[in-house]
């Protein structure tokens, strides 16, 4: 028993002075703006860009979703920080993110790291993990809410790659080798080790949202996740924000599947 508490007492220890060194180590600059707090070391204009880029992302996202603008929502002292380190080697040696990694996202503490001219951040994960923040700030994590849902908004936000997936789950669709809805909804794609189905499943995911946004509006959207939030089953949310255009998930499978047929027509 006490070598499991000496043992868990070191683990934190270890784990404070990581923190503290990703975070302490370097002369920080700031660049405040209304949702966010970038932090620096020298290259302002990258950290601006990124300051920038973020806001823009953060209306466009916000917007889409038909999510409510409160007016402290990430303001003050909520702001969203961003941690942008000198170079890619720094980068991996303050924070101890695999080696692939160009940036991560702390969802607990609302935190993004990344280094600088990091391309594939800017264009990619920094409107993904965004909309995970935004998503997961208005849904919560009590609620019954699908993890195709939360990883189909984080891909919709990329938007520049809407039409190349498009078109992928256009051949997913014209070759009948779709994943079925059901199995999405039971399936925790977290412990999968198939890669081909990992691939379908977030496709499918992003198609999906795409579909319910584009097909029905924002503001269904935001009512069909305000209703998972508040702890409805998937039908009932369905039912609670369509109306008689969806009524349950063979609904949405049914509708979906038309949407999927005119991609790329």
């Amino acid at each position: 028993m006490l070598k499991r508490i000496l043992a868990h007492g070191i683990f934190i220890l270890l784990f404070l002075f990581a923190f503290g060194r990703a975070a302490h180590l370097y002369a920080w600059q700031e660049l405040k703006s209304e949702h966010f707090i970038v932090y620096y070391e020298g290259r302002e204009r990258f950290a601006r860009d990124v300051s920038d880029r973020a806001e823009k992302y953060y209306r466009d996202i916000a917007s889409e979703l038909g999510y409510p603008r409160y007016s402290d929502f990430w303001t003050w002292d909520k702001r969203v920080k961003v941690y942008i380190y000198p170079d890619r080697k720094e980068y991996l040696k303050a924070t101890g993110y695999p080696d692939w990694s160009v940036g991560m996202a702390d969802y607990t503490n609302k935190r993004i790291s990344t280094y600088v001219f990091s391309n594939e951040f800017m264009d990619g994960l920094l409107p993904h993990e965004l909309a995970h923040l935004i998503f997961r700030d208005f849904v919560g994590f009590k609620g019954e809410v699908p993890l195709w849902l939360d990883e189909g908004v984080a891909q919709w936000a990329e938007s520049s790659k809407r039409k190349h997936i498009k078109a992928m789950a256009r051949y997913l669709y014209d070759t009948g080798t779709l994943i079925p809805l059901k199995e999405m909804m039971e399936t925790d794609i977290r412990k999968m080790k198939d890669e081909k189905f990992i691939s379908k499943y977030y496709l499918q995911s992003v198609t999906l949202v795409g579909f319910l946004i584009e097909a029905y509006g924002s503001l269904a959207f935001a009512d069909f996740c305000r209703q998972l939030r508040d702890g409805k089953n998937i039908d009932a949310a369905l039912k609670s924000a369509y109306g008689t255009r969806m009524q349950n998930l063979g609904d949405m499978e049914a509708r979906w599947l038309d949407y999927m047929k005119k991609l790329n027509t």
